[in-house]
């Protein structure tokens, strides 16, 4: 009988975990995920993007919309969250609900969101956080400001098409605050993705990394380092 395949390893030694893919608008998190959950043999979830009435509304008009599309993002979330919880499988999940939070900080900093809003949005987070397990793994993908426009442009979405360079940058910085943050709580990698990479090569060094991290590291394909 021929050996069973790396993939195989893979597949057994993350059984049941639930991985979460965290990155700028545009970064390649729809397609890793699609990837990863084929090589690990994991359910995967996607961004509500397509069924987000909200979404084309926001970007025309940010203010008036930021806090109905926080919410409504919220409910859809959560709703994975419970999904993911009650399958058992574990899964990849394209953004998470704690990911949300983000965004709305970032809005309320801005002046895009009403304070009283943010408040109100911060208190039904952390209500509904009772009932959320955490991730045992967020992959971050690293890509510029400058990438991820380029990228958001590349693929052409009407609704993305009023996203600029500032808010970009803005979310980008509000971001490294997210992974410091999240850091002491949950497992993160840290993944260059300025150029799209092997999934199943990424996948062995997730799994080679996985059982002995418990802070942030950064990872190439070809070489791990822990991130200072």
């Amino acid at each position: 009988m021929s050996e069973s395949p790396t993939l195989f390893s893979v597949d057994k030694s993350l059984e049941g975990t639930h991985i979460a893919i965290s990155g700028l608008i545009g970064a390649g998190k729809t397609t890793l995920c699609t990837a990863l959950g084929k090589v690990l043999n994991l359910p995967t979830y996607y961004e509500p993007v397509i069924d987000n009435s909200y979404l084309a509304d926001f970007y025309k008009d940010p203010k008036s919309f930021s806090f109905q599309l926080q919410i409504y993002l919220l409910n859809q979330r959560f709703q994975q969250q419970q999904q993911i919880i009650w399958q058992g499988r574990g899964g990849v999940q394209d953004r998470t609900i704690y990911e949300d939070s983000v965004f709305a900080k970032m809005l309320m900093e801005s002046g895009l969101m009403d304070k009283r809003d943010y408040n109100t949005y911060c208190k039904l987070f952390s209500n509904l956080s009772n009932f959320m397990r955490k991730p045992n793994l967020i992959i971050h993908l690293d890509v510029s400001p400058e990438q991820s426009l380029e990228r958001i442009k590349r693929r052409d979405r009407e609704c993305e098409k009023n996203i600029t360079l500032e808010y970009l940058q803005n979310l980008n910085q509000a971001y490294q605050n997210f992974l410091h943050d999240i850091s002491k709580y949950i497992a993160v990698i840290r993944v260059n993705w300025s150029e799209f990479q092997d999934p199943e090569e990424l996948a062995q060094t997730i799994k080679e990394e996985y059982d002995s991290m418990r802070f942030i590291h950064e990872v190439s394909v070809n070489s791990v380092k822990q991130s200072n």
